[in-house]
């Protein structure tokens, strides 16, 4: 075996009725849990999209919140990336926007952009456009086939977590400086602590649909919660993320917490309630199991822009990143971030193949 784990999984036990016992004895399940594994797991961010050929071709002139919504194209998205590569995890095709249009806001996700809110929040008033989260069967029916298509592969579901999710709402669109999101945070945290909490609990239901559907993990990402410092971060965001990742407490499957940039937040969103820690590309991996303790397992963090530097590059920089990651309880091999449109998927397949053959034992 690769490394010798603990054999008591965090938080109690972790069988879901509709998980497997056979994913539940995956590699990558194991490893989030910190248990031995034959070799480090590997999945990427973004697998499923704009680098694979057979994934323009199917999303030919069908926007991105239509794709999401028909479990047929959701399944195949989905299942693409674990045909061409051999990861060790599917992750749901969607977006993290998908909750929040299911509870009442008009937005769309505009191609070269991201997601463009009609009618930005910034009152109290405007929170309460914000309702439950509402129908998303379609997301439940692609789990469930995605499920019976996958058989041993674990499938990883996903949400947003209120931060980020709060951010877009509030500046209406992408930003570089968050200004009006921090204004709120800052001048108006009735306002803002109000529009987090609901927040919460739109993701935190969209969670438990997946997982009731059968998803084997769940991620909560945080893509922008690295323009906070972590006095801010504390104070007014981690106990919104942390109300989501508690509530799956009793849910029997693994809580990966992630963002982009978030070197100085890394021990805070383990204390949230991750069991495993996603770092991106800026921090070595044993310095960030130092940051986060030996409780949690660690997943990254390979930059994605090293898969444009040749084979060579990218199988050093590959090593480093299993060697760093041998700091800690359980390591599941990723990108830093997301997958880029003009990465060669011959590439990602390579690496898959290295990582495995590197870490076996």
């Amino acid at each position: 075996m690769f490394r010798a784990r603990r054999e008591r999984p965090r938080g109690g036990a972790w069988h879901h009725g509709a998980v497997t016992s056979a994913t539940q004895e995956s590699v990558f399940v194991r490893a989030c849990r910190g248990l031995d594994v034959e070799h480090t797991p590997v999945w990427f961010m973004r697998q499923a999209g704009r680098a694979l050929p057979e994934y323009r071709k199917i999303r030919q002139g069908i926007g991105m919140l239509e794709s999401t919504r028909r479990p047929d194209l959701v399944t195949e998205i989905t299942l693409q990336p674990v045909r061409r590569y051999n990861v060790d995890a599917a992750v749901l095709y969607s977006d993290i926007v998908v909750p929040i249009a299911a509870a009442g806001i008009d937005l769309d996700i505009v191609p070269g952009t991201g997601p463009v809110i009609a009618e930005p929040i910034r009152t109290r008033t405007d929170v309460d456009r914000l309702t439950r989260l509402g129908d998303v069967g379609f997301v439940a029916e692609s789990v469930r086939l995605l499920t019976g298509e996958l058989g041993k592969t674990p499938l990883i579901g996903f949400a947003g977590a209120p931060f980020t999710l709060a951010s877009y709402l509030i500046e209406g669109g992408p930003s570089r400086t968050y200004r009006k999101t921090k204004a709120m945070m800052y001048g108006d945290p009735q306002t803002w602590h109000a529009l987090l909490d609901r927040l919460a609990d739109i993701a935190l239901a969209f969670l438990r649909v997946q997982i009731d559907a059968g998803v084997s993990a769940i991620q909560l990402f945080d893509s922008w919660a690295g323009a906070l410092s972590e006095a801010d971060y504390r104070a007014h965001v981690m106990p919104h993320s942390a109300k989501v990742l508690g509530g799956l407490a009793d849910a029997g499957v693994p809580r990966i917490h992630f963002g982009v940039g978030t070197s100085v937040l890394l021990g805070a969103m383990g204390e949230a309630g991750a069991d495993v820690v996603g770092v991106d590309w800026r921090t070595p991996l044993d310095r960030a199991v130092a940051q986060i303790g030996l409780g949690r397992s660690v997943q990254g963090n390979l930059d994605p822009a090293v898969l444009f530097a040749g084979w060579e590059v990218i199988e050093r920089e590959a090593r480093r990143v299993l060697d760093q990651g041998r700091a800690a309880p359980g390591h599941i091999f990723n990108l830093g971030h997301g997958v880029l449109p003009e990465t060669d998927p011959d590439m990602l397949t390579r690496l898959v193949a290295l990582v495995h053959e590197e870490s076996a034992h």
